[in-house]
């Protein structure tokens, strides 16, 4: 019997388990080009554990108990999740709250949160036996993909903007990816990549377009709750760019809520960059739907989406949530990657160092209070993109190699 079906978050059709099965056939006819995904469908399970199981987060049975993985022995053996929830108490003194906590996830195989969501489609990849994996990305999927797709045996081809950072496109050929870079935006990119994937018969990890990219991500969310049991946070504040992160951690809360393993949903705050803020600006605007933008660009890469792939999804999450959204500058994602490194030793990437600059926006708006329980979610390490982090921390011009040049140097810095 199966364990799960598919439902579609528009108009709650149901669909068995198919391979070729990636949203519902009644709203993607509605489909426009260049829009939010339409019928994106999330998954659906017969039960799920009402009580904590026994064994280590980065067990299989423990991804088994909450995924929808038919077959554990499938699993590439690379070790993903289970990341640390940190409790420092100068990044607490420094914000004067006590509750603070950061989720690193830059220490994830690849440095980011989008290997959760690799881990989960290249086991459905394996389980129905596709040798091929493709996605679109400006950089952190493609490599989570490059990365599990190494450890699995398979081909990932990748469609990465060609402005990605070079780090990055470095990473994922490293792993052996077949990357092919686009001249032009991340939704270009996607749009060429789905193509492809029609054409040649690959798997599709499109992130929002393919189910199991979401349900991946949600493992964030029950590491958060199970090591906080039996108090979940209050608020979680989450990098966002196409609100897929946003969308899986917000379906791992609902699962949990669903069994009762959580007393209640956190609220959800999604941060994104200035010129890259559809969600944020819907959200505080009290739209219905999200408008795309042009020619959506920012320091952090990984956030810079002109119409957000999972936009009906995030929007409705974070109001089910009670939540908001928050705008941040470049110059204050920049200005936090340092303040985030210096006071917890987490050297975060512009998108990761936007869940810190977003908490200081969110205090100043009063969407978070001082004594709340708050997560920030710092999704990518900052070797993806140093170069960003150097425009903030210039290089110290060098000394003789004499001791009073060093005197001199540290009485003036």
């Amino acid at each position: 019997m199966a364990r799960f079906h598919f439902k579609c978050i528009e108009c709650s059709e149901e669909y068995p388990e198919d391979p070729h099965r990636l949203v519902c056939s009644r709203c993607a006819a509605e489909q426009m080009p260049g829009g939010a995904i339409r019928g994106v469908l999330e998954v659906v399970y017969k039960s799920l554990p009402d009580a904590w199981p026994h064994f280590r987060l980065s067990d299989p049975e423990f991804l088994h108990a909450f995924l929808p993985i038919s077959d554990e022995s499938v699993l590439p053996p690379l070790p993903i999740g289970d990341t640390p929830l940190l409790e420092d108490t100068r990044l607490r003194d420094e914000f004067d709250m006590p509750h603070l906590v950061v989720k690193d996830d830059t220490r994830n195989p690849s440095g980011s949160t989008k290997d959760r969501a690799s881990l989960l489609v290249v086991t459905k990849a394996l389980e129905y036996g596709c040798d091929t994996v493709a996605t679109a990305s400006t950089g952190n999927a493609a490599s989570a993909l490059a990365a599990v797709a190494a450890a699995a045996g398979i081909r990932a081809v990748v469609f990465a903007p060609a402005t990605a950072p070079p780090a990055k496109l470095t990473q994922m050929m490293s792993y052996g990816a077949t990357v092919i870079p686009v001249e032009g935006s991340y939704d270009q990119a996607f749009e060429l990549c789905r193509a492809a994937c029609d054409h040649f018969g690959w798997y599709n990890r499109n992130t929002a377009l393919n189910p199991f990219t979401i349900e991946g991500k949600k493992t964030a969310a029950i590491e958060i709750a199970a090591v906080l049991s039996p108090d979940p946070p209050d608020v979680v504040l989450i990098p966002t760019g196409d609100g897929v992160i946003l969308g899986g951690i917000a379906k791992g809360f609902r699962d949990l809520a669903a069994t009762g393993l959580i007393p209640k949903l956190p609220r959800l705050i999604a941060v994104q960059a200035e010129a890259s803020a559809a969600i944020a600006k819907a959200i505080r605007s009290g739209a219905d739907e999200v408008a795309p933008l042009q020619e959506a660009t920012s320091v952090a890469d990984s956030l810079n989406v002109e119409m957000p792939r999972n936009a009906i999804g995030c929007l409705a999450e974070v109001r089910r949530s009670e939540g908001a959204g928050v705008i941040v500058t470049d110059d204050a994602i920049l200005a936090a990657i340092p303040k985030l490194a210096s006071t917890t030793g987490v050297f975060a990437e512009p998108a990761g160092a936007a869940a810190l600059a977003g908490l200081e926006s969110a205090l100043e708006e009063g969407l978070v209070d001082r004594d709340e329980r708050a997560i920030l979610m710092v999704t990518g390490t900052g070797l993806k993109d140093v170069a960003a982090a150097a425009r903030v921390l210039p290089t110290p011009d060098p000394v003789e190699p004499t001791l009073e040049a060093v005197e001199a140097r540290i009485l003036n810095s």
